[in-house]
């Protein structure tokens, strides 16, 4: 670290499993600029490989922190010397402005399109969020903006983000296979976070319906989070589920390997979280398999129906249970998708490509 200079990474809660692969692939690509993660909160387990931890805002330092926009224990960061500070999601945006403010330099702010148009972040009544007290102060403040879809850029700028400073840049994925598949994988494989966004009981209830046809292709669902023992309960009398609970990136690699096809069924919840750019979508695909995802997944330019994956109707369960039993039937049609979205993924997004330009972007503004 000592020939690079120091980028301060902020992020409110530290290194949540579901977040550790995206988050760090974000700097793989750099050379000139070293990440130093920062916060207020971190989860139990040690720091995760190729991550470097620095000083935390923790209890009552914390709070002092959110509230009033002060600094306890600057010096702290001061000696790291941090030439930027990159804030990861909008409201760690307007948590990071204070620590920019105080050790005067360029805050970059990535958002992962979930929270774009999350109806929290803009609260006012009955009590206003701190996004939405910090909000056009962090439009003025911060150097740049960075979106990993453009959809997600789109939707900024309808919400009054500036133009010249809001960027379309998706991570990308180191998950790419220099060789076609050799031949289409068995069954269907979900990765992601048990959320309500993440449409979990639409592709339940389509396996539901395979399982009345005759179909006994096997369902993994590898994953975590506050809806599993609800999923796992409306799973129980649909034969052939599996769920795993998180696995470490080798073994997610193994069982997109192995399946015939990933599903995305993600929604747009009432009050507005949705997909950014799925990661795991970008995954599967550099591997050779095609992805089947729903209308809201937020697939727009990953996805090119009907030649790197198909497209779904959200929330239509019949509707995606065709989907299914047409590749499961047909992997013919499964390998050929699967290998234009290896191509595809190869050629636009590449995950140290991507990171690159990402170095390049902080860079101008450090």
């Amino acid at each position: 670290m000592a020939d690079r200079r120091v980028l301060l990474a902020y992020r409110d809660r530290l290194f949540p499993p579901s977040e550790i692969a995206f988050l760090r692939r974000q700097y793989v690509g750099f050379s000139r600029l070293a990440p130093v993660w920062v916060g207020r909160h971190r989860e139990p387990g040690p720091v995760p490989e190729g991550m470097a931890l620095g000083p935390l805002l923790t209890g009552a330092q914390g709070l002092v922190y959110k509230q009033f926009g002060l600094v306890p224990g600057l010096e702290r960061f001061r000696q790291l010397r941090p030439v930027c500070v990159h804030a990861q999601f909008g409201r760690g945006g307007a948590l990071a402005l204070p620590l920019a403010r105080a050790l005067s330099v360029p805050l970059v702010v990535t958002f992962h399109g979930s929270e774009v148009d999350k109806a929290s972040y803009y609260r006012w009544f009955p009590v206003p969020s701190l996004f939405r007290l910090r909000l056009e102060r962090l439009k003025a403040e911060a150097g740049a903006f960075v979106c990993i879809s453009q959809n997600a850029r789109e939707r900024l700028l309808a919400r009054g983000f500036p133009v010249e400073k809001t960027h379309a840049l998706p991570i990308g994925t180191d998950m790419i296979s220099s060789h076609p598949r050799a031949a289409a994988g068995e069954g269907v494989v979900f990765i992601g976070r048990f959320a309500e966004m993440k449409g979990i009981p639409v592709l339940i209830e389509a396996m539901r319906r395979l399982r009345r046809q005759g179909c006994e292709a096997p369902l993994t669902l590898i994953g975590d989070g506050p809806l599993r023992a609800e999923m796992m309960q409306a799973a129980a009398d649909v034969p052939g589920l599996y769920f795993t609970g998180w696995q470490s990136q080798d073994e997610v690699r193994a069982a997109l390997a192995g399946a015939r096809l990933l599903c995305v069924p993600s929604v747009i919840t009432a009050g507005g979280e949705s997909e950014g750019l799925p990661s795991v979508a970008m995954e599967a695909m550099g591997l050779g398999v095609p992805v089947v995802a729903s209308s809201e997944a937020r697939v727009e330019g990953l996805v090119i129906p009907e030649q790197t994956g198909v497209i779904f109707p959200s929330r239509d369960a019949a509707a995606l249970a065709d989907v299914l039993a047409r590749l499961l039937n047909r992997p013919d049609l499964a390998l050929r998708m699967g290998e234009a979205a290896r191509v595809h993924v190869r050629a636009r997004f590449n995950a140290m490509v991507q990171s690159r330009a990402l170095e390049d972007l902080l860079l101008q503004l450090c």
